[in-house]
């Protein structure tokens, strides 16, 4: 028997994934290439269909930057660019993929979805041993979930086509390293 699942889709925000969001000039030509949005709409709608939980993930941080990491390379400048600010429209999830009433919201400060968040406790509340994960960046926010939950024994499901890097370069260099720690599908192969 199949362990119980959850369809995490991950930093689908408006500041990334849509036109007129910050990362309009990079994910956003990818996931339009790839076919992204409708892949992923194909998926949250088979994951509810099969009565499947779906999850949001959403990076983001008080708009006053308390959680924001100078140091980092990937969050320092969100400050100075006001990106990720939680209660307004960029951390908002894109409306083609909006949560439903009563789905899981994931806010999380860093790359990975599960440190600092509820995350954890959500899965081993709900019973949930098999993760399958989507959303931009393929080498950020997937790749830190595949190898983190590779690492607390969770069965890694990775949907190729609901995924996208900045460049094509990017995502296929991630997609290369996590075949090691999860099966990679699409949204209309895999099993609910």
């Amino acid at each position: 028997m199949a362990p119980k699942s959850i369809l995490l889709v991950m930093d689908m925000l408006n500041d990334l994934v849509h036109p007129d969001g910050m990362g309009g000039k990079s994910y956003v030509p990818l996931c339009e290439e790839r076919g992204v949005y409708d892949a992923t709409k194909l998926a949250i709608r088979r994951a509810r269909e099969a009565g499947v939980m779906v999850g949001y993930v959403r990076v983001g941080f008080s708009p006053d930057y308390a959680e924001c990491p100078p140091g980092s390379p990937v969050f320092s400048k969100a400050r100075d660019n006001g990106v990720f600010t939680l209660g307004g429209w960029g951390t908002e999830v894109y409306e083609g993929f909006a949560p439903e009433d009563g789905d899981p919201d994931i806010v999380k400060h860093r790359v990975s979805p599960f440190y600092g968040t509820k995350l954890e406790p959500l899965l081993r509340a709900q019973g949930i041993g098999r993760l399958i994960l989507s959303g931009v960046s393929t080498n950020g926010v997937v790749s830190a979930a595949v190898r983190e939950g590779h690492d607390r024994d969770y069965d890694c499901v990775l949907l190729e086509d609901c995924c996208a890097g900045a460049t094509r370069e990017e995502h296929e260099h991630a997609l290369s390293g996590l075949k090691r720690f999860s099966r990679i599908t699409t949204a209309a192969e895999v099993e609910f």
